[in-house]
C-alpha cells in the first residue's frame, strides 16, 4: 500500500482513468457491433444510420483524446466498407 501522499493520489487517478477507459472501450465496441449487426441482417437503412452515429462518435472520441486519429479513421473506414458492400449487393 502507498505511504506517500503523491502515491495515494496516483492510485486514485489510476482508478478513475481505468473506469473512464473501460466506459469508452465498451462504447466503441457497442457502436461498431451495431453497424456489423445491421449489415449482417441486410438492413441498409439501419446500417447507414448506425454508421453515421459511429462516424460521429469515433471522431468525437479523437477530439477528447480517447482514440488516436488514425485509429478512428481505420475503424470508420472498415465500417464504411461493410456498409458500402451491402449497398452494392
Amino acid at each position: 500500500m502507498a505511504n506517500h501522499k503523491s502515491a495515494k493520489k496516483r492510485i486514485k487517478q489510476t482508478i478513475k482513468r481505468t473506469e473512464r477507459n473501460r466506459f469508452y472501450r465498451t462504447r466503441i465496441k457497442n457502436i461498431t457491433k451495431a453497424v456489423k449487426e445491421a449489415v449482417e441482417a441486410g438492413d441498409l437503412q439501419k446500417a447507414q444510420e448506425a454508421f453515421k452515429l459511429a462516424n460521429k462518435k469515433l471522431h468525437s472520441y479523437v477530439s477528447k483524446g480517447v482514440l488516436k486519429k488514425n485509429t478512428a479513421a481505420r475503424k470508420v473506414s472498415r465500417l464504411n466498407k461493410l456498409v458500402k458492400g451491402l449497398a452494392t449487393a
